[in-house]
């Protein structure tokens, strides 16, 4: 007896499986545009105040020494290794994000009435990183204070918005 283990695949299918794949790598690419510019950004500010990879430094100390030597930043030494694992750490967190983003744009694209929601949510989102990072990483944003934070996730914020605009042609937003 003869089983058929190869199920038909309907077109369906596929074109769903090609969106969504489509999708995540346009998140991918949405967030590897926003962590570069905001690595930019910092490297800029940075560079301009004497101390290179300063940033990056100070951040990934924050998160992979649990802040220790940061009650003395001006005291924080330039790590390259710091500087790798932060910026890998970095750059997935925004792909995530940048995933995210994607998908919420599609919906949005489909359903115009969900716009104004979706531009509300990261209006929410940037702003409660940055209370969340008042709040449980204040060693962090004495280093390198909250207007410098704020305007990097800003301007990330706008690359990866103009990216996802432009790959979404169709997009709407309706009260």
């Amino acid at each position: 007896m003869t089983t058929r283990v190869d199920a038909p695949t309907s077109a369906g299918f596929r074109t769903q499986s090609t969106e969504i794949a489509g999708l995540y790598q346009e998140g991918i690419v949405a967030g590897a545009l926003g962590a570069a510019v905001i690595a930019l950004w910092f490297l800029m500010l940075d560079t301009l105040a004497g101390r290179p990879l300063y940033t990056p430094t100070v951040l990934g100390t924050a998160l992979f020494r649990h802040g220790v030597g940061l009650d003395r930043p001006e005291m924080v030494e330039t790590s390259f290794d710091m500087v790798v694992v932060f910026t890998w750490v970095h750059l997935l967190v925004f792909g995530v994000i940048g995933g995210v983003a994607s998908h919420l744009m599609a919906l949005a694209e489909r359903r115009p009435n969900l716009g104004f929601g979706v531009v509300l949510f990261f209006v929410i989102f940037e702003f409660g990183f940055v209370t969340l990072c008042m709040i449980f990483a204040e060693d962090v944003l004495h280093a390198l204070t909250w207007e410098k934070v704020l305007a990097g996730n800003v301007l990330a914020a706008a690359a990866m918005a103009t990216y996802l605009w432009r790959r979404h042609p169709l997009l709407r937003i309706e009260p």
